[in-house]
Parts: C-alpha cells; structure tokens; sequence
C-alpha cells in the first residue's frame, strides 16, 4: 500500500511531549507515527526542523474593511505563511443571521487557503433568537462586546460579500442583553466569548483624556482603565455562575485582569483565558506613535511581565491574534490617538513571536506553545480531536518549524491586506517554513502552494 505523504526527520511535537518519530499521512489524515518509512507518493524532509499542531487562531477580524470573498483570500494568505492552519473569525453581521449568513458561507467556502470556523457576534435583540439557528449551521460560540455603548458604541460591521463600503453601526451592550445572551448560550450548551471592557467607564476615561488635551498610547490605556476590565469581568462571571455558562475571556493583556478571573474562577465560574501576542511584546511604555492603538489597550511593562508569567504557570489557555485586516491610511488617517482606529494586522507574526519572544529567549517550550496555539483551542471549541494534535486520526494539520531561521517582519513579505505591521523590521528567530493543512502543503518559505477554497468550513462541533 502506498500512502500519500510522509514526513521524515524531524522532532515531533505531542500532547505528553516529544518524539522523533515520522509522520505518515494518507487522505488527509494522519495515519501512523513510526520509526520506518512505508511507501509514500511524497517525502518531506524534516530534519533539524520541528513538527508541531497546526496553529488555530481563535480570534482572527477579516471581512470589515474589504469584503469576505476578497479578505478570506488576503489573509487566509498570512494565516498560512504564518503557520496558522485554522482560522476563527469574528463575523459581525448587520440585521438577521437567517437572511445573511448564507452568503458569507458561500463566498468564504470559495476563498481561503486554510480552513477556518466562525464566532457569532451578537450585537442586537433580535439576534439572541438566531442563536439557535447559528448553532445549526455548525457555529457553537458567540461574541459579547461589553464594550460599546454610550460615546464608544460605534463599530464597523462586516461588509456583505462583493460590497466595497464600510458599515458604521452603534451598539448599545446592556446588562439585561449580555444576561439574556448567556442564558441562551448556557441552554444550547455553546461558549460565550466576552470583550470586556465597561463602556461607561470607557466613555468617562476617553471624554476626561480628550478635555486634559492628553494624547499617545499611555493617555490611551489611561482613559481605558484595567477598573473598566475588572467590572466587565465581575459581570459577566456572575450571569455565566446563574446559568452554568462557559466564558471565554478574549484579549486579556493586564495583572488585573487576569486576578479578578482568577477569583471569579474560585467562585465556580467556567472560564478560558486567551491573551495576545501583542500584551506580550509591546506596551505603552515602549511604543512610539499610534500603531499600536487596541482594545483594550497595550498596558506597562509590568503587566507584560506577568502575562508571561502567567503563562509559564500555565494559567492562560490560548493566544489569539486579535488581528484586523486594515489598512495604514485608514488606522492613523488623523492627528491624535483619538483620531487612530483601533486594531492592527498579527495572524502572521502569532506564531513566529512565540518562538522568537518565547521559546528561543527560554520563556516557554514547545509544549507549551503546542497547547496554547493548537489543543487547547481545539477542545474549548469542540474542534478536537479532528485539530489540535499530532496524532493517529486527527486531520493532518501540520507545521513545520525552523527554531534556527532568522527573517525580518514584512508587511510585504507576508502579502496581506493591510500594508503594516506594528512589527515591521523587527528581527525574528524561528519560522514556520512548511504549513500543511489536511496533509497538503498549502505554504512554504513565504510563499503560497495551494490554490484558495482549499480551505474547508469546520463545523463545530465536529463529532467524532
């Protein structure tokens, strides 16, 4: 029997450690782990290099600022460069779920090179009885942005497949909405994601920083206090306790923050914390100009440092990109920081910063970047065990890993929409340099090898 593919040489990344075993592949699966090579169609190399999950970004912003037929291709582009093999975007969609889900489904399944899976946003009333529906078509998480309302409730929505202009909404996230809408998660028995930042301390913060004439990414954090975090946290914790709700924390990125959750967890809330690579490497301390402008905001460098820490305990339980497809003109088209949109491209650099920042400067190992990128995801979003692992059954996902390569960050090189990158030049050691996706070799060294609609929607959750 002659099996499709199999990957020879390298050091394989498992749940329970490492092995240097080959990996055999057939039909998109893997199929063994051995020491012996059986007759394949393709032999990959992998020696010196490292064989790890395919990284899942959870949390990935595409289709706002260009339509998704375009933006799947664009940035599922990056993904793959970038040694993401499965990507989670963050669909904000305009009125009804039932009248405009379908087409974003058709025109994603023709575009991206990865595959991918969706978190609904839930943004209006009317969208908490479409839940349910949402959940029939595969998508058993959704999003709460406890941040909008009053002066901070504007948000761009995703635009509608083949539109061109952006679509401004306001949003008005009240208490009896978040409780509503956790509620009805906990009863379908799907994952509630949570931005949280209080928005009227937001808006108290921004409107005080702008009449001080304040300004950069310090007046920024400033005006968006971790105080804003703490009571989103304490809130949503309390309705996720009444109603056995699973809460996902998306971007945290301060000590506070990660406290009050610890606290809350103690109280027998279910929680997941994801951070970013961003509330690993930058803060406001060390950024010049407004690049770097997010929400919630880059904080000290004290928060960084226990960020890290936190995740050298193992306490976070997944990084996410948090990125968004813009463009430069778009993200600081004024003079302050009040004027600079918030958000920045980072699906290419997640991974290539964890081994450049992380597991080359000895912060974590690979164990530990595995669990945080890959399996860890896949088993909080019903994805495993079809992602997330190396393993006899599993799709096989994999990305090769030169621990050794140095490359420069290039929003060239990694050819996406947005044309920078907050860090640009920055000189980065260990690179993926083979993606594979369903045993098929969808990119390497920079350069694109499949074609897009390779990509396949994962319905979750994904019964085994």
């Amino acid at each position: 029997m002659t099996v499709d593919a199999v990957i020879t040489g390298s050091h394989v990344i498992l749940q329970n450690g490492m092995v240097d075993k080959n990996i055999v592949i057939d039909e998109g699966k893997i199929v063994a782990l051995t020491n012996d090579i059986p007759q394949c169609d393709v032999k990959i190399k992998g020696d010196g290099l490292v064989s790890l999950p395919g990284a899942i970004d959870p949390h990935v912003h595409y289709g706002v600022y260009s339509p998704i037929d375009e933006a799947a291709i664009t940035e599922s582009k990056v993904a793959a460069i970038g040694g993401v093999t499965t990507m989670m975007r963050m669909l904000r969609l305009s009125g009804s779920y039932k009248k405009n889900l379908e087409s974003h489904l058709t025109a994603s399944s023709k575009a991206h090179y990865v595959d991918y899976s969706i978190h609904a946003s839930i943004l209006h009333k009317n969208q908490i009885d479409e839940m349910e529906f949402c959940k029939s078509k595969g998508i058993n998480s959704f999003k709460i942005y406890m941040n909008l309302g009053d002066e901070v409730g504007h948000i761009y929505m995703d635009m509608q497949p083949g539109e061109k202009s952006l679509r401004e909404e306001r949003v008005e996230m009240t208490k009896e909405m978040i409780e509503k809408i956790i509620a009805k998660a906990s009863s379908l028995n799907c994952t509630v994601l949570v931005h949280a930042e209080d928005y009227q301390i937001c808006s108290c913060g921004i409107k005080t920083a702008k009449e001080k004439k304040m300004d950069g990414l310090a007046a920024w954090s400033q005006s968006r206090p971790v105080e804003s975090e703490v009571k989103s946290i304490k809130t949503a914790s309390e309705f996720a306790r009444k109603y056995g709700c699973s809460i996902y924390f998306v971007h945290i990125g301060s000590k506070a923050a990660i406290d009050t959750i610890y606290e809350e967890k103690k109280n027998g809330t279910k929680i997941h914390i994801e951070t970013c690579p961003h509330y690993l490497t930058l803060s406001h301390e060390s950024q010049q100009g407004y690049l770097a402008k997010v929400m919630p905001p880059i904080r000290s460098s004290q928060d960084m440092e226990y960020v890290w820490k936190e995740i050298q305990r193992s306490r976070i339980d997944s990084i996410g990109s948090d990125h968004v497809a813009n463009r430069l003109k778009l993200k600081v088209g004024g003079e302050t920081v009040w004027d600079a949109l918030a958000g920045f491209p980072g699906i290419g650099t997640m991974v290539p910063i964890l081994l450049s920042e992380g597991v080359n400067k000895g912060k974590i190992n690979l164990q530990q970047l595995s669990n945080m990128t890959s399996f860890n995801t896949a088993q909080i979003f019903g994805m495993y065990p079809k992602k997330g692992i190396i393993q006899k059954g599993s799709d096989a996902d994999i990305v090769l890993v030169d621990l050794k390569k140095e490359a420069k960050v290039s929003a060239q090189t990694l050819d996406g929409f947005s044309d920078y990158s907050v860090y640009e030049g920055w000189n980065l050691k260990g690179w993926p340099v083979k993606t594979m996706v369903r045993g098929n070799i969808v990119a390497e060294d920079f350069k694109m090898i499949e074609k897009p609609g390779y990509g396949k929607f994962v319905s979750r959750p994904v019964l085994s």
